[in-house]
């Protein structure tokens, strides 16, 4: 392991080098060929407009409820039409995938316990994660 080091820190070196001589040439490309999307000037309104723009913009093609009126009857109906098949569709095969191996509890072995114990750590993740959110971004708690 100590005969290793030698040659990790002259490769490091190198690399280091490399990137001195020509990193600032490819930063330079990079900026000119993209600079149609930086904004000037760099103010925080402008900054603000274009949260909001890639905020709408996101909202509106989330197509989660689709209001549609049914001529015989005349009322509204709601249906759910995800914007996002595949997740949607993989949600509803992971969701089946735990039913199954709920339904086979016989063949239960550590492989599947780790993942049913997984997926329910995973969704206690997203609803502690949007109950943050909620908060405003607090962890502790509410803003009184």
């Amino acid at each position: 392991m100590a005969s290793k080091l030698p040659q990790l820190r002259t490769k490091l070196v190198q690399a280091s080098n490399v990137l001195a001589k020509n990193g600032n040439t490819y930063y330079k490309k990079m900026m000119e060929k993209n600079k149609g999307y930086i904004q000037e000037p760099p103010t925080i309104e402008n900054c603000q407009i274009l949260a909001k723009q890639l905020f709408y913009t996101r909202l509106a093609s989330l197509s989660i409820f689709t209001v549609g009126v049914v001529s015989i009857r005349r009322s509204i109906t709601l249906r759910f039409s995800p914007n996002i098949p595949s997740r949607y569709e993989a949600f509803w095969k992971e969701l089946d995938g735990l039913k199954d191996i709920i339904k086979t509890t016989r063949d239960l072995n550590v492989e599947k316990a780790g993942i049913v114990a997984l997926f329910g750590v995973e969704c206690f993740a997203w609803f502690w994660t949007g109950e943050v959110v909620g908060r405003g971004g607090t962890i502790s708690g509410y803003y009184v």
